[in-house]
């Protein structure tokens, strides 16, 4: 019975020993870990870019590349040893805006739709993580798609009560003293309501920003360039970027990759740099239900994470690559009733231009017809050329042929021709003309009637649905590669996005 106590007892002494050593191992690691941070961040965000958005880019990418099978091609992204899912709802509601959404991933802190960097109220601004980097003097950049005074930049160097208040934006843009600005121009570089009030830009200038519009002076730019202002010279009617399916017209382009390699060259320090990078249009082109544009939307974000994998790979104990969403947009599917089971994202290759581009050619053919006069076999020639859809002759048809059985075919059934006929129709109407019952809402939200529905029919025919023309509140995919990526594995909040880059990164006070 002795001998049972004292073999009890030493047993325990040997666990206590075995104890303190493991606990002393895991300080160890600890310590080691705290003196290991990030002191290169790289923030991209795929503005509307869920978890669907990402896997049909994926498939595309498959398609386009030959491959017998969707696991055989990766997004850049998707490849990340660390994978998170990250709610985003914010303090009005589940399904939450960009403002508040960028807000919490550049604050940590929640806040109502339409503030940037604010609290709920729109009196207390929260200090961003690109601003704190720029105080422990690191260099930041800030990247968009879309103009630099939208909502997503904007929350990272602004604070405003509403997003709309965009020369306010400029004007804080201006005095910012951030090192790098790409992507679109300033939507509202002087007050709309004062124009005696400074241009945005030519305070810029004044704060010592070099102004790079265009591509000749967008190449000019080398390591050693002091706060720039890149701004693409060929940009659409909001002052962003073209859409990547429309870029291939003119050779000015730039694209959002360059905007990135230019900007690894122009923040590259010993020091260190904070870098947001924003794919913006990958919302609007969801808004609008265009899977083709989004898809290439989404591909030219991935292009622009593989500059900073390159990087990556030259400092990979020094940087950290983190890919998100702020929400998701239009509630894509990858499936749809029509189609059942089958899946056919090849047939998106058919598709030319965008929904934007087609609007510019419906409206010349508007312009050479009258309500009474246009119809829809008239614009047939322009839908084939631009989506691929076609209407089969008498002699091409099949007698046994029913709309189910060609309900994925390019070729439009009767149904869906009966549907171009409606949606043309409303088209031709004045906009001021147009029904605006809940039903109308429905089939064509805000956008052109027409383009709409042949969105909507080929991305059916390929097996994709949507359900809104707005965001809505499905958590998205949270990626990271690189010093403290394992963080981001799990399910958490975008707030804690925050939280965790200030953490890997040791800029937290």
């Amino acid at each position: 019975m002795l001998r049972i106590r004292l073999d009890l007892k030493l047993s325990f002494h040997i666990f206590i020993v075995i104890l303190i050593l493991f606990l002393g191992s895991l300080g160890a690691l600890a310590a080691a870990d705290s003196k290991t941070q990030a002191k290169y961040i790289f923030l991209f965000i795929g503005d509307g870019m869920g978890i669907a958005q990402r896997n049909a880019a994926e498939n595309y990418l498959a398609s386009i590349n030959g491959l017998k099978r969707p696991e055989e091609a990766r997004l850049v992204m998707n490849t990340f040893p660390a994978q998170g899912m990250t709610t985003t709802y914010d303090l009005s509601s589940v399904i939450p805006d960009s403002s508040s959404t960028a807000t919490a991933i550049s604050t940590g802190f929640k806040t109502k739709s339409g503030l940037l960097a604010m609290d709920s109220e729109g009196k207390t601004p929260y200090p961003t993580i690109a601003e704190v980097a720029k105080k422990k003097d690191w260099k930041v950049g800030i990247v968009t798609t879309v103009s630099l005074d939208h909502a997503t930049p904007a929350a990272f160097y602004a604070h405003v009560p509403h997003r709309n208040q965009m020369y306010e934006i400029g004007l804080q843009l201006a005095k910012s003293g951030f090192d790098y600005f790409g992507g679109g121009q300033l939507l509202q570089p002087l007050d709309p309501k004062d124009n005696t009030k400074p241009n945005a830009l030519d305070l810029a200038k004044k704060n010592g920003y070099i102004i790079a519009l265009g591509r000749t002076e967008f190449d000019k730019l080398k390591k050693g360039s002091n706060k720039v202002i890149a701004m693409s010279e060929l940009v659409d009617k909001e002052k962003a970027l073209f859409f990547s399916i429309d870029q291939h017209t003119d050779r000015g382009h730039i694209t959002l990759a360059e905007f990135v390699a230019k900007g690894i060259t122009l923040l590259d320090n010993p020091k260190g740099f904070f870098f947001m990078i924003e794919g913006g249009k990958i919302d609007w082109a969801c808004h609008a239900n265009d899977a083709a544009t989004a898809i290439l939307e989404t591909l030219a974000l991935d292009a622009s994470v593989a500059e900073a994998v390159a990087f990556y790979r030259k400092h990979p104990k020094e940087t950290l690559i983190l890919v998100t969403g702020d929400h998701e947009t239009g509630g894509l599917a990858i499936g749809y009733a029509g189609t059942r089971y089958k899946f056919s994202i090849e047939k998106l290759k058919t598709q030319k231009m965008s929904y934007l581009q087609f609007d510019k050619k419906l409206a010349a053919f508007k312009k050479e017809h009258s309500p009474k006069t246009a119809k829809l076999e008239d614009v047939l020639p322009l839908i084939k050329e631009s989506f691929g859809l076609y209407v089969r002759t008498a002699e091409e048809k099949s007698p046994r042929e029913t709309e189910k059985s060609s309900a994925s075919d390019l070729a439009l059934t009767d149904r869906e021709f009966k549907i171009l006929q409606e949606a043309l129709k409303q088209s031709m109407m004045d906009v001021n003309e147009r029904s605006r019952d809940e039903s109308d809402y429905l089939h064509y939200g805000r956008y052109e009637p027409l383009t709409i529905k042949l969105t909507t029919i080929l991305n059916n025919k390929a097996g994709i649905g949507w359900t809104s023309y707005s965001h809505t509140g499905i958590p998205v995919q949270t990626s990271a590669l690189g010093v403290g990526a394992e963080l981001f594995n799990g399910y958490y909040d975008q707030t804690d996005i925050h939280r965790k880059l200030m953490k890997i990164s040791g800029l937290a006070e």
